[in-house]
């Protein structure tokens, strides 16, 4: 018999959000290991408001707002907003009652800015790791880097003469032409975002406004413990120079790395003979025909060497979680530093949607030191 349409008569109904989450969906690992970090964090969010005037957003929803915009690709924080209003899933993720109304769209923005002035990216990705860790999920010695670009929010066209006047360069109706003139970021740069520099990531490949994004993944499941955007040209900004410094690091929050993997981009001498000062071996891909000092059969005959290039291949996973499913090919903010910022809540999300599947295949229940109930 065939059903009948009826109408929607009922002006109020009472819903339990926590009865429409399946039981078994990952989203309520995600949401245990999120709330875990979060006490974690009290006493920093105690330090960054006044104890006096109108309470704001709580810090806790910002950033759990920004996890779910990673694992469900929302590409803005109007289009979160929107969503919010009618999407039950998000509300109980944080933790809001329907009644409670969304987010205004401006006032999010401008609450989400304490967080950025106060680093609350940086330390949730830390606590992040630091969860991973005491479950024994992350490798104390042995990791990959590799770097990768990310699109600048600005348009080619906006990458003019520094020395040019508003007024200047223009072709028919109004647009900037720039057609046979070359480019370089000593002579020109962007209009919209200054700290954007034009380059390219391989020969053959168009060059863009880009920024650098840098990683270092541990090799036992893959989990990133460090994720740094910075400027994609100057000094200190180039992957072997940064890489370094990530692990100088990883030694001063309680690592030991031994082995480091990398591709042949950093195989030169600088990266090499840094990483034997710091008694790191350099399991790095060779350029055919290149001798480098510190980096030869004594090193390349071991199986480890062979492990270690078989598994740094993982990172381009991350890397391409967090341009798809991440959103994040092309940021949309303007600068390092707010770019800085929603990579690293974007590289934490990805952790957390592996860590949950091994929270899910541990025979033995978490501890309750480190898990929040929920």
């Amino acid at each position: 018999m065939r059903g009948k349409v009826s109408r929607q008569l009922d002006a109020v109904a009472l819903i339990n959000l926590e009865s429409l989450i399946p039981a078994k969906h990952p989203i309520r690992r995600i949401k245990q290991l999120v709330d875990a970090v979060l006490v974690e964090l009290e006493d920093e969010f105690e330090q960054m408001y006044a104890e006096l005037g109108r309470p704001s957003i709580p810090p806790e929803r910002l950033l759990k707002a920004k996890v779910l915009c990673a694992l469900y690709s929302v590409r803005s924080d109007r289009q979160f907003c929107e969503r919010l209003r009618y999407d039950l899933l998000f509300q109980w993720f944080l933790d809001l009652n329907p009644s409670e109304g969304s987010f205004n769209a401006s006032t999010f923005s401008k609450n989400a800015d304490r967080l950025l002035r106060h680093h609350a990216s940086e330390l949730f990705l830390l606590e992040v790791v630091e969860l991973a860790r005491s479950h024994d999920w992350i490798s104390d010695e042995h990791f990959s880097v590799d770097g990768t670009l990310i699109e600048a929010w600005a348009s080619m066209k906006s990458f003019r003469p520094k020395d040019e006047k508003d007024d200047e360069g223009r072709g028919p109706g109004g647009f900037a032409d720039f057609k046979g003139q070359k480019r370089s970021n000593q002579t020109h740069g962007s209009k919209t975002d200054p700290e954007a520099k034009l380059l390219k990531k391989s020969a053959g490949s168009a060059a863009q406004l880009c920024f650098g994004a840098h990683a270092v993944m541990e090799n036992r499941h893959g989990l990133c413990v460090l994720f740094d955007v910075r400027s994609a040209v100057g000094k200190g900004c180039t992957e072997h120079e940064v890489a370094l410094e990530q692990l100088d690091e990883l030694t001063m929050r309680g690592f030991e790395p031994r082995t480091v993997g990398a591709d042949r981009g950093y195989h030169n001498q600088q990266f090499v003979r840094a990483c034997r000062e710091r008694e790191i071996a350099p399991h790095v891909a060779q350029v055919k025909g290149r001798r480098t000092p510190g980096l030869d059969g004594r090193t390349t005959r071991h199986p480890g060497y062979r492990v270690s290039q078989r598994i740094r291949k993982r990172i381009e996973n991350l890397f391409g979680w967090i341009k798809t499913t991440g959103a994040f090919r092309k940021t949309r903010y303007r600068g390092v530093e707010r770019t800085h910022f929603q990579a690293q809540l974007v590289a934490a999300a990805c952790n957390l949607v592996r860590m949950a599947k091994l929270l899910a295949d541990s025979t033995s229940d978490p501890p309750r030191s480190t898990l929040a109930a929920g």
